[in-house]
């Protein structure tokens, strides 16, 4: 029976040796919380997932195989955006996230949104990905040119608990605007699409990379205008808040919008908690800048190309997880 048993683990042991896995490789499963199915934290983060898993079995790197770290499945996980994702990580029901580098800033230091609430003073950075533009979007016919234009009109400002909420509410009070002098809806952004094709919304704030999903396909079915957020208005939003950042969104990006559209940008960050392994962030951080993810990246998605190691550390409001710290020490990128 002994015998017997032994030829068996035996039989199993050459098993795993042979298709190259090992017992230390157990499967590891990390999420990325990341926004709405029609925003740009999905899709990017569905790209960042691929490129750093590599589950049990698969071939090495170096054979063809997966270049991400031996035995994580990583997934994106669609959230409510920024603020939902900082939660999640708090409470420990994800791994990591997206967040834009206000809210993760905010969150960490218990100020600005977070200053009536308990600091997250576990957030740590992996690494800042690409500028978040701030889209608003409006109908054609509602003839809202500016944001002055959106007293008494039918505005979404998207969903509780994501960033795109937080940062309308910061460009309205610039304008001298509150969510009492419009009519305030919280949707997702294909949601106030839908509902600005049946001519039932005048307006929708969206922060994420361009082309947004979202709006790229209500465009090509109804006439849009993207409002600018310029002038001495954003130049106060940016003298108050040091993370906001002029950007442009160049003529055709959308269909209908011919004319290059001057607004504001944040940054989009991957963020974790300082509880997670130093080790197995340290390798999802090296995953992420490798050869194999570069290429992903730049055939993935149009912001993908805007994902540079160059750029990792920019506008970083929060500490570095140890992991990641030491991988950009290495890299050369953290000097001191």
């Amino acid at each position: 029976m002994n015998r017997r048993l032994f030829t068996i683990l035996g039989a199993v042991l050459f098993s795993v040796t042979a298709t190259g896995l090992t017992l230390a490789q157990q499967p590891q499963f990390f999420r990325i919380g990341t926004g709405g199915t029609a925003g740009t934290y999905y899709p990017i983060g569905g790209l960042i997932a691929n490129a750093i898993s590599n589950p049990p079995g698969s071939r090495p790197c170096e054979e063809g195989g997966s270049c991400g770290v031996p035995g994580l499945i990583a997934t994106a996980v669609s959230a409510n955006g920024s603020v939902a994702n900082v939660n999640a990580i708090a409470g420990g029901s994800l791994e990591s996230g997206f967040s834009q580098s206000d809210v993760a800033t905010w969150a960490h230091s218990g100020t600005g949104i977070w200053e009536d609430r308990d600091p997250v003073e576990k957030l740590r950075a992996i690494a800042n990905l690409y500028p978040e533009t701030i889209h608003l979007v409006a109908s054609a016919e509602s003839g809202i040119d500016s944001v002055d234009d959106l007293a008494g009109k039918q505005v979404s400002l998207d969903e509780p608990g994501s960033g795109t909420l937080v940062d309308a509410r910061i460009i309205l009070g610039a304008y001298g605007l509150s969510e009492e002098d419009i009519e305030a809806h919280y949707l997702k952004p294909d949601q106030a699409a839908e509902r600005m094709r049946d001519g039932a919304m005048d307006a929708f704030f969206f922060v994420g990379g361009f082309p947004a999903g979202a709006i790229a396909e209500l465009a090509s079915q109804h006439d849009i205008t993207l409002v600018p957020i310029s002038g001495e208005e954003a130049d106060a939003v940016k003298g108050d808040y040091t993370f906001f950042a002029e950007n442009v969104v160049p003529g055709g990006t959308y269909e209908g919008v011919d004319e290059d559209v001057t607004t504001l940008s944040v940054g989009a960050q991957w963020i974790t908690s300082a509880d997670q392994p130093e080790d197995l962030i340290y390798e999802i951080t090296k995953a992420l800048w490798n050869d194999n993810t570069r290429k992903l990246l730049d055939s993935g998605h149009q912001k993908g190309r805007q994902i540079t190691l160059d750029t990792a550390l920019d506008g970083i409001g929060i500490p570095l997880h140890p992991g990641a710290e030491k991988f950009y020490r290495e890299a050369g990128v953290l000097n001191n």
